[in-house]
C-alpha cells in the first residue's frame, strides 16, 4: 500500500486583511495573542507586511498570521470554494469570559451551539468570519499570559477552517483520501472532519453555499489565503506530497523556504489552499531571541536592499517597544 505520510495537525492560518494597526489591535489587544514576528510577505515585488500572531514562542498550531493589503489597494471577495472562517480553541467553559469580552470591545458575537461544541461567531474588521469554539477536549498547548487575558481563558490555538463549498462530495472525497481524514458528523449544510494526526487544530468543516458567487483565490483584503498543515520533518513532507501527487492532485507547488518554515502548496477541489509545513529548528528564533520576539522588523536577505521602501509601510502602534 502507499505510504500516506503523516499530517499531524495545523501549523498556522493565513489570511489577507485590511490596516495593519486594524489587524494588530483585533489579535492583540482583542484576541490576547502575542506578536511573535513583523517581517514582509516573501512573494512579489510590493511590499507587503507579513503580521504573526501566536502563543509565547510561536508553537506550530497556535500561529495566526495576515497580509495587510490596504496600503496596496488590492480587494478580495469573499464568497464559495473558498475558505470562509477562521476557528480558533478556547476552554469550554471561557465562552462566557469570551462573549463579555467582545461586547466590552463593541464587537458583534453570536452564539450558536455546532458539533457539540459552543461557539461564538464574530468577524475581523476586514470582514473575515471567526470563531470562537469552546474546546471540550484536553488542550495542552501554553496559553500566551503575557497579554490582559488570564491564561485559563487564552486563545489556544486554531481549532481549524471552515471551507464554503457549492457541492461537498468532491472535498469530501480529498480529505477522505488524500488527507486521512475521518468524517466525524454531518448536521444539515454543515459537515465535519478530523485528521487523524497527534497534532492540534485537526478539524476541518465544510459548509454547503450553492447560491454563493466564487470567491478569490489571489492575494485580496478580506479573504483566507491558506491554511497550513503541520507535516513535522523535510521527509514526512516529501511522503505526504507524493502520495497526494500520487491520487492524481497534481496542483501542488515545490517545496518553498518560507525563513521560519518550508512549505509546499495545492489547491483543494473544494477551492481552498492547502499547505504542507514544518518549522526550521529555530523557529522564529532565527533572526530574534526567544525574550525579543515581534520586537524588530525582520527583513528577509532577499528584501534587505529595499528596507527604504518596507519602511514606508503604515505604522503600528504596537503594545511592544519595536526596534528597528
Amino acid at each position: 500500500m502507499p505510504n500516506p505520510g503523516t499530517i499531524n495537525g495545523s501549523h498556522h492560518l493565513t489570511f489577507c486583511v485590511g490596516g495593519a494597526q486594524e489587524d494588530y489591535d483585533f489579535h492583540v489587544r482583542t484576541l490576547g495573542l502575542k506578536s511573535v514576528k513583523k517581517t514582509v510577505l516573501f512573494d512579489g515585488e510590493i511590499p507587503i507586511y507579513h503580521l504573526y500572531y501566536a502563543n509565547r514562542v510561536g508553537d506550530a498550531s497556535t500561529i495566526l498570521t495576515s497580509f495587510p493589503y490596504r496600503q496596496a489597494g488590492w480587494m478580495g471577495k469573499r464568497g464559495t470554494n473558498q475558505a470562509k472562517s477562521i476557528n480558533v480553541a478556547v476552554p469550554a467553559e471561557s465562552i462566557g469570559y469570551w462573549a463579555d469580552r467582545l461586547k466590552t470591545a463593541g464587537i458583534a458575537a453570536k452564539q450558536v451551539e455546532r458539533f457539540g461544541t459552543e461557539r461564538l461567531e464574530l468577524a475581523h474588521p476586514s470582514g473575515i468570519p471567526y470563531q470562537i469554539v469552546g474546546e471540550t477536549r484536553s488542550d495542552t498547548r501554553e496559553p500566551y499570559a503575557g497579554g490582559d487575558v488570564p491564561a485559563e481563558h487564552a486563545i489556544r490555538g486554531a481549532f481549524g477552517t471552515t471551507t464554503s463549498v457549492r457541492e461537498p462530495e468532491l472535498q469530501d472525497e480529498f480529505l477522505r483520501e488524500a488527507f486521512n481524514c475521518t468524517h466525524v458528523a454531518s448536521d444539515g449544510a454543515h459537515h465535519q472532519y478530523e485528521i487523524q494526526g497527534e497534532g492540534h487544530g485537526r478539524t476541518l468543516e465544510l459548509v454547503e453555499e450553492p447560491d454563493l458567487q466564487q470567491g478569490t483565490w489571489r492575494f485580496g483584503e478580506g479573504t483566507i489565503h491558506h491554511h497550513a498543515f503541520d507535516v513535522g520533518t523535510a521527509e514526512n513532507q516529501l511522503v505526504v506530497k507524493d502520495y497526494i501527487v500520487g491520487l492524481g492532485y497534481t496542483d501542488v507547488s515545490d517545496v518553498k523556504d518560507r525563513g521560519y518554515f518550508f512549505s509546499v502548496y495545492l489547491r483543494t477541489p473544494g477551492g481552498a489552499l492547502f499547505e504542507l509545513a514544518f518549522s526550521t529548528p529555530q523557529g522564529f528564533t532565527i533572526d530574534e531571541p526567544v525574550d525579543e520576539l515581534g520586537t524588530h522588523m525582520c527583513i528577509p536577505p532577499h528584501w534587505e536592499d529595499r528596507r527604504a521602501e518596507i519602511s514606508q509601510l503604515e505604522p503600528i502602534d504596537t503594545i511592544e517597544t519595536v526596534q528597528p
